[in-house]
C-alpha cells in the first residue's frame, strides 16, 4: 500500500473494511429522492433549502465546523425567451419539454422553459444557417460554400465532435452571428442510439439540454471578481470589462423544434459528416428560413451558498484532504449532480459513524457542497480564491465527483474487463467541473471519479428520479460503490504516513505530453519539425523522473525499516506537497493569466490540454512564445528534480542515523 508501512497498511485495511460496510444503497436512494424532488438551479430558493439540508445532515452525522458561506455573484435567469420561424412558414417553437404520465415529476410547474445561462438579451429577425457543431472549422466550410453568418442566426448541434456550449457561443460571437441556437440531434443522444425516455435512457424529441455559455475557459467563477472572492461587499469590475460574459444571444432547443428550421433550409447540401439522425435532407441554409428571436435575461447580483464541514485530523490537523460535489442542477439533476450528492451524503454518514466510534483520520477531512457549478464553476472558484493562501499551504488533494451513476448495464460489462495499471488513471484532465480552481489556480493535486454509460437526458428535466430508478442505477448499487470508493481514497490520503505521490509516474506522463505535442505538430505541419530544440527539455524530464524513482525507493526502504519518525515524515510530506505548487506560473499561461498550471489546463472546448502555454503557442506558430514556455517548463522541472533529490538525501541521512 503506497505510503504505508506494513503495520500501518494492515490497520488501514481493517479501517477501510469497517468503513465500506456502512454506506447503504437504500439510504442513498432516500437521499436521492429528496434531492431530486424539486428543480433546484443555482440562485433558487430550493437550492438554498438544500444547502441548509446538507448542513443539517452533516451536523447530525457528527461533522465539525459546519458553516454555510455566502458569495454574492453575477447570476443569469430568463424573464422572457421566444422563437418563431417567420418564413417560409410560421412555426412557434415550443421551448418546453413534454410531460409523461409515467413520470409525475415531468408535470412539475416549476420546471423552466428553454434558456441558456448568460445569454445576452436582445431581439432579432434574421436568416437561419446550419453550422454543424459550431466549431471554427465549421464556419470555414460555410465560407467555402459562400455563406457568411454575420447578422444571422446560427443553428448548431451539441456533439459531433463535442465542444462546450460556451465555446460555440464565443465562436459564433467572433463570426459576427446575431444569435445562436443549440439543439440535441437524435443521432447524438436520441432515438438513433436506442430507446428514448420514458422507455429507455436516451432523449425524447422534446428534450432540451440546458446549460450556461459562460466563457469560464478564460476566467471561471463570478465574472465580476476575477481572481478574488465575491464575498459580500467585494470590489467588482463593470460587467463591460468581464471577459467571461458573452455578448451574443443563445437559446437551447429540442430537436423537435429544430426540425422545421432544418427541413425548410435552402442552400448547399450539408456534407455527410454534418448529417444527423432526422429524416430530412440537411442543408447549410441561405435565405429561405428566417426566424424571430427574443431573449430577455435578468442579469443581477444574487447569493450563492457553499456548505463546508470537516472532521479534524487526530495528528495532522493542518493537512487537509478535500472532498466536493456541486449541489445546483438545471432542473431535478437526477444524474448531474444529485447522484453525486447522494453518494457524498452516504460517504459523510459513514465517516461520521467512524468518528462516533472514536476513529479520526490522521489528517483533516474537509467536505464541501458547491453552488453555481453549472453557471461557471462559481462556488468552488470563489471558495478557492477566498482561502487561496491557506489552501496552498494545507490542501493535500481535492477529490471531486459530479455524478455517481449514468446507466448501469454498460458499466457492469466494463468493470469486468481486465485493464493495465496505467489505464486505471486518465491523467488528461480538462475543465468543466469543480476541480478547476484547485488544480489550475492553486496547484493542488486533484482527482475526479465517475461511472459512465448511456445517458441521453443530460441537463434536461428527464434527468430525474424516474430516469435513475429505471435506467441509471435502479438498485443504487453504484451510488453505494461511489461512496465506498470516494471514502477509501480519502482515507488513504488522510492516513498515509508518506503521501502516496509517484513522481516517477508523473515524469513518464510529462514525457508523453511532449511526445504527443511533437507528433501532433508533425501531422499538422505535414512532417515539418518544431522550430525549437526540445532535447534540453527532455533531459530535464529525465532528471525529474529519475529523482522521483530514487525517492520512491528511499521511501520504500524507510517505511520497511519501521524507523521513520513523525517529524521527518512531516518534513518529507511538506516537500512532496510543494512539487505540485512548483508547476504554477504566477503570470499564468499566455492569454489566460487566471490559469497558472504549466502542465495542465483545458482548451476552450473544455477538452484536456497538456503543456498549455507551449501547446497553444506551437499551434499558433508563435515560436518566440513557445521558446519562452519551454524555458519555463525546464526551470520548473529542474526545481522539482532538485527538490526531490534533496528530500531523498535528507530522508536517507535520517534513516542512517536511526539505524546506528
Amino acid at each position: 500500500m503506497l505510503g504505508f508501512s506494513a503495520r500501518a497498511a494492515r490497520a488501514e485495511r481493517q479501517l477501510e473494511t469497517k468503513f465500506k460496510a456502512i454506506p447503504s444503497a437504500e439510504e442513498a436512494r432516500k437521499q436521492h429522492r429528496f434531492l431530486t424532488s424539486e428543480p433546484h438551479p443555482a440562485g433558487s430558493a430550493r437550492n438554498y433549502e438544500l444547502a441548509e439540508y446538507v448542513a443539517d445532515q452533516w451536523r447530525k452525522q457528527g461533522w465539525e465546523d459546519v458553516v454555510i458561506r455566502r458569495y454574492d455573484v453575477l447570476h443569469s435567469a430568463p424573464r422572457e425567451v421566444s422563437i418563431q420561424m417567420v418564413s417560409p412558414m410560421h412555426y412557434q417553437l415550443g421551448l418546453r419539454e413534454d410531460v409523461y404520465d409515467a413520470d409525475p415529476d415531468t408535470k412539475n410547474p416549476r420546471v423552466h422553459s428553454a434558456y441558456l445561462g448568460f445569454s445576452a438579451s436582445g431581439e432579432v429577425t434574421a436568416p437561419v444557417v446550419y453550422a454543424h457543431s459550431g466549431n471554427p472549422e465549421d464556419y470555414e466550410l460555410l465560407r467555402r460554400n459562400g455563406i457568411d453568418v454575420k447578422g444571422k442566426i446560427v443553428l448548431v448541434r451539441y456533439s459531433v465532435p463535442y465542444s462546450y456550449r460556451g465555446f460555440k457561443a464565443l465562436t459564433a460571437e467572433r463570426e459576427g452571428a446575431a444569435a445562436l441556437l443549440i439543439y440535441s440531434d437524435p443521432a447524438d443522444d436520441g432515438y438513433a442510439r436506442g430507446k428514448v425516455f420514458p422507455d429507455g435512457p436516451w432523449g425524447p424529441e422534446s428534450h432540451i439540454q440546458r446549460g450556461a455559455i459562460t466563457y469560464d475557459f478564460l476566467v471561471p467563477g463570478d465574472p465580476l471578481t476575477p481572481g478574488w472572492a465575491s464575498v459580500p461587499g467585494a470590489t467588482r469590475i463593470p460587467i463591460e470589462q468581464a471577459v467571461s460574459v458573452p455578448k451574443i444571444m443563445a437559446v437551447a432547443i429540442s430537436w423537435r423544434d429544430a426540425k422545421p428550421l432544418l427541413e425548410h433550409m435552402d442552400g448547399p447540401e450539408a456534407p455527410k459528416k454534418w448529417r444527423g439522425g432526422l429524416p430530412i435532407r440537411y442543408r447549410l441554409g441561405g435565405d429561405a428560413v428566417r426566424a424571430h428571436l427574443k431573449v430577455d435575461m435578468d442579469t443581477s447580483i444574487q447569493p450563492y451558498y457553499v456548505v463546508e464541514a470537516r472532521i479534524r485530523g487526530a495528528e495532522l490537523p493542518d493537512e487537509w484532504v478535500i472532498l466536493g460535489n456541486h449541489r445546483d442542477a438545471w432542473e431535478f439533476g437526477g444524474v448531474d449532480p444529485s447522484s453525486g450528492t447522494a453518494s457524498l451524503l452516504e460517504l459523510s454518514r459513514a465517516l461520521g459513524e467512524l468518528k462516533r466510534q472514536g476513529i479520526r483520520p490522521r489528517r483533516t477531512l474537509v467536505i464541501c457542497s458547491w453552488d453555481g457549478e453549472e453557471y461557471g464553476l462559481t462556488g468552488s472558484t470563489e471558495w478557492g480564491e477566498q482561502f487561496a493562501d491557506e489552501l496552498k499551504q494545507k490542501a493535500i488533494a481535492y477529490l471531486n465527483v459530479d455524478s455517481s451513476a449514468s446507466e448501469s448495464r454498460r458499466r457492469e460489462r466494463g468493470l469486468q474487463r481486465p485493464v493495465k495499471e496505467a489505464e486505471l488513471v486518465d491523467t488528461r484532465i480538462g475543465s468543466g467541473s469543480d476541480h478547476t480552481v484547485f488544480l489550475n489556480f492553486l496547484g493542488r493535486p486533484t482527482l475526479g471519479l465517475h461511472f459512465d454509460g448511456p445517458y441521453g437526458v443530460y441537463h434536461s428535466m428527464y434527468d430525474n428520479s424516474y430516469w435513475m430508478n429505471h435506467f441509471g442505477d435502479p438498485g443504487y448499487r453504484y451510488h453505494r460503490l461511489m461512496a465506498q470508493l470516494w471514502g477509501v481514497l480519502a482515507l488513504r490520503l488522510a492516513n498515509a504516513e508518506i503521501l502516496p505521490l509517484d513522481f516517477e509516474f508523473y515524469g513518464d506522463n510529462i514525457r508523453q505530453f511532449v511526445a504527443e505535442l511533437n507528433r501532433h505538430n508533425a501531422l499538422q505541419k505535414k512532417g515539418k519539425p518544431l522550430k525549437m530544440e526540445l532535447q534540453p527539455l527532455l533531459a530535464r524530464i529525465t532528471e525529474f523522473k529519475s529523482a522521483g524513482r530514487e525517492l520512491n525507493l528511499a521511501i520504500s526502504r524507510a517505511l520497511a525499516s519501521g524507523k521513520l519518525d513523525a517529524a521527518r515524515a512531516t518534513q518529507l510530506n511538506q516537500q512532496l506537497m510543494q512539487v505540485e505548487a512548483n508547476w504554477l506560473n504566477p503570470d499564468g499561461i499566455p492569454g489566460r493569466p487566471w490559469f497558472k498550471h504549466i502542465l495542465y489546463a483545458a482548451r476552450y472546448t473544455y477538452a484536456h490540454l497538456e503543456l498549455p502555454g507551449l501547446t497553444e503557442a506551437v499551434e499558433k506558430g508563435d515560436w518566440s512564445t513557445a521558446r519562452e514556455q519551454v524555458a519555463i517548463l525546464e526551470n520548473a522541472l529542474a526545481k522539482n528534480a532538485a527538490l526531490l533529490r534533496d528530500a531523498r538525501v535528507q530522508l536517507e541521512r535520517k534513516d542512517e542515523k536511526a539505524s546506528r
